[in-house]
């Protein structure tokens, strides 16, 4: 079965000599290890020693030398948005707060659709709006190492 070799990060490589696609939602983009199979039917298995969270655009190079680019699937989010930075700053303070995924996108913050968290949001003075779209919410560590190698030995103490 190909692995993934590398991630090349999104805008860093010309998606379209991708020589197949795979559309995986935030959860799916957040892994250490999974099977995955691409759109034209490439079969392959990322594999590395500590999760990574693939960005909506990353390309994962196979160590046959192929591209497989990964598309974020549309999710149903919450598009917030506030009257100044201030303002912007608490609504993502209180979000926080309740440990929720956020993605910043511009001047705005996207979650998940929840009725509870909108509710909260509305009487904060928060401005809403519906949107489908990949979600790429911030991770807490590091995406990953631009270029990285992934290394299948094994560590024999001694």
């Amino acid at each position: 079965m190909l692995r993934v070799a590398t991630i090349k990060s999104a805008g860093q490589w010309d998606a379209t000599t991708a020589a197949d696609r795979v559309v995986l939602d935030a959860g799916d983009r957040n892994r250490r290890r999974i099977v995955l199979t691409g759109d034209k039917g490439t079969e392959f298995l990322l594999d590395f020693v500590k999760p990574v969270s693939l960005r909506d655009g990353d390309g994962l190079v196979l160590d046959d030398g192929s591209t497989v680019l990964v598309t974020g699937q549309a999710e149903k989010l919450i598009e917030i948005s506030a009257g100044n930075a201030l303002d912007t700053v608490r609504l993502a303070w209180h979000l926080g707060n309740r440990h929720t995924d956020v993605q910043i996108v511009a001047d705005k913050i996207r979650i998940r659709r929840d009725h509870v968290l909108e509710e909260m949001l509305l009487g904060l003075g928060a401005h809403l709006h519906a949107v489908d779209a990949a979600f790429d919410p911030e991770s807490p560590t590091p995406s990953h190492e631009h270029g990285h190698t992934h290394h299948h030995g094994h560590h024999h103490g001694g």
